[in-house]
């Protein structure tokens, strides 16, 4: 019987995509985001969708019990909440700097810490946390952005490494260029319309249903086969 899925950023992107791949595979779902609407919007069967900030690990937790009591223990979560908010670091500003730290990174430690005991109690569990290419290379005017999916990457690890003897497993997914709502959170005009104008240059970004295809096959490999980290970008995506 498949096991409870918990996706976080589930109202658009790759958190909504993620969350019809996985249900298309029959799995019962927690959809968490800020926005209701978008994930009740889905309508997909055994999902129970709740309107929850990331760092709310009150408001998490409750959502987690709520779902296990109902669809059973947590086996998978994909710690998708993320925001990208772009500029040249000395036109930067704190709030954007603030939020980029708070969800990209404390937002994915929040999830961790409330499924990772009972994981390691019931010696099995994923975690598919998702990075980026920024957390592989770094780019202009990505400073901020970068350091944060570059902390995802080593968070990630380190956990593995940490847990694998319990048969818990973490992995990143770190996507390259994907044609979602994250590049539109820039309020930078020049480097906002420079993503865009180099993804059509290339013949356009991923769409968001390849990286669920990806979250989803490393997820269902066999519990013994742990997937640590896979860069999936456009073909012709450079950098």
């Amino acid at each position: 019987m498949n096991k409870l899925v918990i996706i976080t950023g589930a109202s658009s992107g790759i958190g909504a995509a993620t969350a019809q791949a996985f249900a298309a595979a029959g799995h019962p779902l927690l959809l968490i985001a800020r926005r209701l609407e978008p994930m009740e919007a889905l309508k997909l069967p055994n999902a129970l969708c709740r309107a929850v900030d990331v760092l709310d690990s009150v408001g998490f937790k409750t959502a987690i019990d709520d779902a296990q009591a109902k669809f059973g223990p947590a086996e998978i979560l994909v710690n998708n909440a993320g925001v990208m908010m772009n500029a040249p670091a000395a036109e930067g500003e704190a709030a954007q700097w603030d939020a980029m730290i708070d969800i990209n990174i404390k937002g994915v430690l929040t999830g961790i810490r409330l499924v990772l005991n009972d994981m390691i109690a019931r010696n099995s569990g994923t975690i598919v946390n998702i990075g980026s290419i920024a957390g592989v290379k770094t780019f202009g005017n990505h400073a901020v952005y970068c350091g944060t999916k570059f902390a995802v990457h080593a968070i990630t690890e380190t956990i593995r490494e940490e847990v694998s003897s319990k048969n818990v497993r973490l992995i990143t997914i770190a996507p390259g260029m994907v044609e979602t709502d994250l590049v539109n959170h820039t309020t930078h005009d020049a480097a906002r319309e420079g993503w865009w104008s180099y993804a059509k240059q290339i013949g356009g970004a991923l769409k968001p249903a390849d990286i669920a295809e990806a979250i989803v096959w490393s997820a269902k490999l066999p519990q013994s086969v742990c997937v640590r980290e896979m860069v999936i970008c456009p073909t012709k995506q450079e950098p």
